[in-house]
């Protein structure tokens, strides 16, 4: 028997073992890296139980993570949904690592197993270590180590200063981790080794230092720079890092509070590029097992049965619900990323006039070139808006409604002509952008010299107002890690206030 044919008949057979998913990974990697060019990070192939996946999910993939009230209790309801038949499983969970942790259930069926392996460790894997968002943006060779530096330092923080306070810090931090975000300024590089060896240096810095007069003076001059007098406002320009101004300027926090502030925007931070690529990420992930699977069926690796069941489960994977369907919850972005990608490789290769006059960039090109280009290169806003075309807006049957508060019917914005093809586009782009679902609210200016009273102000987007319960709850989490008043303005694009809101 050759080792094809021993592959062959390990891959087709329903049940798996150890020494065929090593084999998988051998020929999916070969695969992915002579045919489609793929470069990956190494692969570590966790194979877990349900209740394992249940745990994953509640730790957002993460494989280590500190503790927190919101984990354990994500944990309870996924799991009392799945054991009650209301909710799934995903087949895999894949974390931006180095190594590529990915974890896969253990009731897969080889062909599961084949297509789960191709989709993550070689669709995901090469996503997060080429595109630039990761690149900039995360540092997937110490994420893990820094989880678990986390962890280690919550827990101590814990023994000594109570679990309820250390709590209590987290839930306003976590309050506010989408303003834990740079968008424009690249973070630097996370170490554990680096961290534990600055948190040493400042105990050092504070012992050296420590003086019995300092016990007499009022509680916030360790931050000496917020109080001095300055000309002009503070700060000169807006903060739209929220939970980083919070750690270096809040007055009183003590800087065991701010090491754990600093923390959740590490965290927050890491997760920031996966919210702004879920479609291109899914897309190309689905384009790459697709290619891979048939790519093994040309080879010999796989049979006619293993194809159908194959078929199935990447039908599935697609399938999108009609927009009057009891059953639609949005556009699936699995569905929208792969028909994109598609549709990309079918302009290079068999352009038709509609697409010489939408794409004339591509036409002609290396299909496969064109697709790395732009997964190493776009976002989900970015890609849609460049490269929706109007076949996949026919195909989808996409179109956009107007919505009036007041009005009782639904008015049709944009149909299947030229014009319509690019509002579809254009509004369906926007709906990815970051600023379309996560208010725009910066830190405008503090009273450094009598009150300490925090500023933000929110910049409406599209006449969108702040939402009045949530809005006072953040603040409230806002005052408390601040320590002083804080005051929010909500301004219309003419700059005029439209609502205001203030915790003392």
């Amino acid at each position: 028997m050759t080792e094809k044919e021993k592959y062959r008949a390990m891959f087709c057979d329903p049940n798996w073992d150890y020494e065929t998913l090593q084999a998988a990974d051998e020929v999916i990697s070969r695969i992915g890296q002579e045919y489609l060019k793929l470069k990956t990070y190494p692969n570590q192939i966790e194979v877990v139980t349900s209740e394992q996946m249940l745990d994953a999910y509640a730790l957002t993939g993460l494989p280590t993570s500190y503790p927190h009230w919101k984990f354990g209790k994500d944990f309870v309801l996924n799991q009392n949904n799945y054991t009650k038949g209301r909710m799934g499983l995903s087949y895999e969970l894949v974390i931006n690592s180095n190594p590529c942790i990915s974890y896969n259930m253990e009731n897969n069926s080889t062909c599961m197993m084949l297509l789960v392996i191709a989709h993550a460790c070689q669709g995901h894997n090469a996503f997060f270590a080429n595109n630039y968002m990761f690149l900039d943006w995360t540092s997937a060779d110490s994420i893990v180590d820094y989880m678990a530096f986390a962890r280690e330092y919550i827990l101590k923080c814990e023994e000594e200063y109570g679990e309820e306070e250390v709590e209590r810090v987290l839930d306003a931090a976590h309050a506010l981790m989408n303003y834990g975000v740079d968008k424009y300024k690249k973070p630097s590089k996370l170490s554990a080794l680096e961290e534990n060896e600055r948190l040493k240096k400042l105990t050092a810095i504070r012992h050296e230092n420590y003086n019995e007069l300092w016990r007499t003076l009022p509680q916030g001059t360790d931050e000496p720079e917020l109080l001095t007098s300055d000309e002009g406002r503070f700060p000169k320009e807006p903060e739209e890092n929220i939970l980083y101004f919070i750690e270096k300027y809040a007055p009183a926090m003590p800087p065991w509070k701010r090491e754990i502030v600093r923390i959740v925007r590490k965290v927050s931070q890491y997760f920031y590029p996966q919210g702004a690529t879920k479609v291109m990420n899914e897309g190309f992930a689905t384009f790459v097992h697709y290619h891979i699977i048939n790519k093994m069926f040309e080879e010999g690796y796989l049979n006619d049965g293993f194809m159908l069941e194959f078929i199935k489960s990447h039908s599935s994977v697609l399938f999108q619900p009609e927009y009057n369907s009891k059953f639609y919850s949005g556009l699936n972005p699995y569905t929208l990323g792969f028909n994109i990608f598609m549709d990309i490789k079918r302009i290079c290769q068999e352009p038709t006039e509609e697409d010489k006059a939408w794409f004339p960039d591509l036409i002609g090109k290396d299909w496969l070139d064109q697709v790395l280009y732009v997964m190493e290169n776009f976002r989900d806003d970015s890609f849609i808006l460049q490269y929706l075309s109007p076949k996949v807006i026919r195909d989808m049957k996409l179109f956009t409604i107007i919505d009036n508060e007041g009005e009782t019917e639904f008015q049709i914005g944009a149909i299947h002509n030229e014009r319509g093809y690019r509002r579809v586009r254009e509004q369906l782009a926007s709906q990815y952008d970051r600023s379309s679902y996560i208010p725009n609210i910066q830190v405008t200016r503090v009273d450094r010299h009598q009150t300490s009273k925090l500023y933000l102000t929110h910049y409406m987007q599209k006449d969108r107002k702040l939402e009045t319960k949530s809005a006072r709850q953040t603040m409230a989490h806002l005052r408390y890690l601040w320590g002083f008043p804080v005051e929010l303005h909500s301004k219309n694009k003419l700059g005029i206030n439209e609502s205001s809101f203030e915790v003392k």
